[in-house]
């Protein structure tokens, strides 16, 4: 028993939609050719750039935050010290003096030129202005502050 071995088909040549000559199997099995983007390398470029960006994002955050938190807790104080200080019936250069000490406490670069305390009758406002410099490597970003805090007597 001889076993006969499957016939061949004839391949014809056939155009293809291209205008490449080929043959119908062969056209049929063979994916068309897929185009690539000119983008060559720009995924990886955009995706680098957008990590810098967010890098940049979390360092200037990492070193403006804690002059904020400071600055809060500044006015905080200044709050506080107002409402002593009404209460207490203390002079303005008692005021001055204890909110020269806080500023010294949170580590703020306040002169006493840069406090200016205004009480008659147990109404007292305390307004300071200053300024901290954060340095970022590549920019040195100046940032203004102008706490201020009154209290009324109630009597």
């Amino acid at each position: 028993m001889k076993q006969s071995l499957p016939q061949r088909v004839p391949i014809t040549p056939v155009l293809r939609p291209n205008g490449v000559k080929g043959n119908a199997r062969a056209h049929s099995l063979v994916p068309p050719a897929v185009k690539r983007n000119s983008e060559k390398g720009a995924g990886h470029m955009k995706a680098i750039v957008w990590t810098m960006i967010l890098v940049a994002f979390i360092y200037v955050t990492a070193m403006t935050i804690p002059v904020l938190i400071n600055e809060y807790q500044f006015q905080d104080s200044l709050d506080e010290i107002a409402r002593f200080s009404s209460v207490g019936h203390k002079s303005s250069t008692e005021v001055q003096k204890a909110v020269l000490e806080e500023a010294q406490k949170e580590d703020l670069p306040i002169q006493a030129e840069d406090i200016k305390v205004a009480g008659t009758g147990g109404n007292i406002h305390i307004n300071v202005d200053y300024s901290v410099t954060v340095d970022l490597k590549v920019y040195q970003w100046t940032l203004n502050f102008h706490p201020a805090a009154s209290n009324s007597a109630i009597l």
